[in-house]
């Protein structure tokens, strides 16, 4: 049985993303900081017929990060997908917004921790295992800003163009090796009720984009914006 491994898992992107893999007879391995969260997704998702399993890591701490890969693959055997999409939904210490100018080391160094270099991390986990097969899936996930940047992001948009700098660079470093890697920028606001002029989509409307890349693999990005 495939796996797929959801780093950032949470009751919106995440879910609907175990899903449309678990639907197509994947198991799935759930790693977010809040063990009692994730075991609320694993027990929805084994009522819908799906294997899933939780394993609480912080992307902060890589070392973290890294063992909870460690036991999935322990657990599932192998990890034929990785997923990594962490979003900060309640507040996390360190991290605020700033415009371009309003830039410091300080407030754009948790967001390169915390989007570029945990998913460093997280693909070094799993990268040598998929090269040695030959096969794999390796999915980032940013906002649109991280390709059309907006003011009052600057440090955000900062740290998300960077990822998707070296995950397409790691698509074309891949290339013909049977290892698969590509960005996802999701440029709408997720869920109902955004603000007024801004276009949204539910998490059920994006996930099949997923699913897409990883069954065709000739595109090393996808805005999603409706």
């Amino acid at each position: 049985m495939p796996t797929i491994a959801i780093v950032g898992a949470g009751p919106g992107m995440g879910l609907a993303i175990a899903r449309t893999f678990g639907s197509r007879g994947f198991d799935v391995a759930l790693i977010a900081r809040t063990k009692e969260k994730l075991q609320t997704l694993v027990d929805q998702l084994g009522q819908e017929g799906i294997t899933a399993a939780a394993f609480p890591a912080d992307v902060l701490d890589r070392a973290s990060l890294t063992a909870a890969l460690d036991a999935a693959k322990a657990r599932f055997g192998t990890l034929d997908v990785l997923e990594y999409s962490p979003a900060p939904h309640s507040p996390v210490p360190g991290f605020t917004t700033a415009t371009p100018s309003e830039v410091t080391v300080d407030n754009l160094q948790p967001q390169i921790e915390y989007t570029f270099y945990g998913a460093v991390t997280a693909a070094r986990a799993v990268l040598p295992a998929m090269r040695e097969a030959g096969a794999g899936t390796l999915l980032f996930t940013t906002g649109g800003g991280s390709v059309n940047p907006v003011p009052m992001f600057g440090n955000v948009n900062a740290a998300g163009g960077a990822l998707r700098n070296w995950v397409i660079n790691l698509h074309n470093e891949l290339a013909d090796t049977g290892v698969y890697a590509a960005h996802v920028a999701i440029d709408v606001w997720i869920g109902e009720g955004g603000p007024e002029g801004i276009p949204s989509a539910t998490p059920e409307q994006i996930a099949p984009l997923y699913w897409d890349l990883h069954e065709s693999r000739d595109q090393p990005e996808a805005v999603f914006n409706g």
